[in-house]
């Protein structure tokens, strides 16, 4: 009988490098700078236009410079070290066009809030030689690579169903910046979904998609969206999300199914169940060269957060030290997944088929 081996190791940068923070938002304080106080990567300092934020942050993390300005933490920042931007899509342009040619760089996504603006993002970055990733960084939590670990051994044979599906309530007011803009749950959330099936199916030959509003979230523009993936083989690809399942824990959903020729993987994010509490995660697959096993649960070191953020800047680093690393959180790979949410917003926007007379 086969044995496989079941990992969920990435891989780490020889020399890691120092970071300077851009944005001291909740994001920054509960995933960035905690992966990389496991990791033990040096923090040389942070900015944020609220500079009482940035204190605090500081304060609690042992960030020993609090720079007044933007201009001063870049001018302060050695060559080499990483900027770690973790600020509104709308403001990275003109963060970038401020860096020095060269730079390291690591982006929260999305990569802007349009397919144009991520056109902008990318043209900064190829034309000042930075070396820059952006933050999709859900390809990357440990069970999702132990996923990827199984499949690409063969573990459970050709891959050919991929089920993404979030039944969740998720406390949007926690992000003030995402009411009143046009486009927010398939930009802002869906978009690790879509980025993540193209990790493992590649980029498919066209989107369906539907996003929707909730009656009781009327302020924003989306919370809830169908988005299937059309490939030009036998292959079944979607994302159903719903974040207004305010009813409880009991039937909420969160989770990532892969089917194969010869069995599949499921994978809980317990995150986002009660979040941002969260629940436990949990791994589970059955290969039918083993059906009397039946489902077989392992548990899988590290969760979300901060595990999968120390593995998107160790991706950056290991790519700064060896330009011919596979580099996957790069900004060209985050160009091609901006590529799939303006194809979602396009379909959205076209509408269904008429029913016929």
């Amino acid at each position: 009988m086969t044995q496989y081996k079941l990992s969920a190791d990435f891989r780490l940068p020889s020399y890691p490098r120092p970071i300077v923070v851009i944005g001291a938002g909740g994001i920054m304080e509960e995933a960035h700078l905690p992966a990389y106080r496991k990791a033990n990567w040096p923090v040389l300092g942070i900015y944020d236009l609220q500079p009482e934020k940035a204190k605090r942050v500081a304060s609690l993390f042992e960030i020993p410079e609090v720079h007044s300005s933007l201009d001063a933490l870049i001018h302060s920042t050695p060559p080499g070290a990483v900027f770690d931007i973790a600020v509104p899509a709308s403001r990275l342009i003109d963060i970038l066009s401020q860096l020095p040619r060269g730079s390291n760089v690591m982006m929260q996504k999305p990569m802007g809030e349009t397919l144009e603006e991520a056109k902008e993002i990318l043209r900064i970055c190829e034309s000042k030689q930075f070396t820059a990733s952006v933050n999709f960084q859900m390809k990357l939590i440990p069970s999702i690579i132990a996923a990827k670990h199984l499949i690409d051994q063969g573990a459970i044979g050709d891959l050919h169903d991929m089920e993404i599906r979030m039944n969740i309530y998720h406390p949007w007011e926690l992000w003030e910046f995402l009411f009143g803009i046009p486009r927010m749950e398939m930009l802002y959330h869906s978009i690790h979904y879509m980025d993540m099936i193209k990790y493992f199916l590649g980029m498919p030959k066209q989107i369906y998609a539907k996003t929707f509003q909730h009656p009781k979230q009327m302020q924003l523009a989306s919370t809830r969206s169908i988005i299937v993936f059309d490939y030009d083989r036998p292959i079944r690809a979607f994302v159903n999300t719903n974040h207004g399942h305010d009813f409880g824990l009991e039937h909420q959903d969160s989770f990532v199914k892969w089917e194969g020729t010869k069995g599949a993987i499921k994978a809980t994010l317990g995150k986002n169940i009660n979040f941002p509490k969260g629940e436990a995660d949990h791994f589970a697959y059955f290969l039918s060269e083993h059906p009397d096993k039946g489902w077989v649960e392992e548990p899988i070191p590290g969760a979300w957060y901060p595990d999968a953020f120390m593995a998107t800047m160790a991706d950056l680093q290991c790519a700064i030290e060896d330009p011919d690393a596979a580099h996957i959180t790069s900004v060209k790979h985050a160009y091609d997944t901006m590529r799939l949410v303006e194809a979602a917003y396009l379909s959205n926007d076209g509408g269904g088929t008429i029913l016929p007379e």
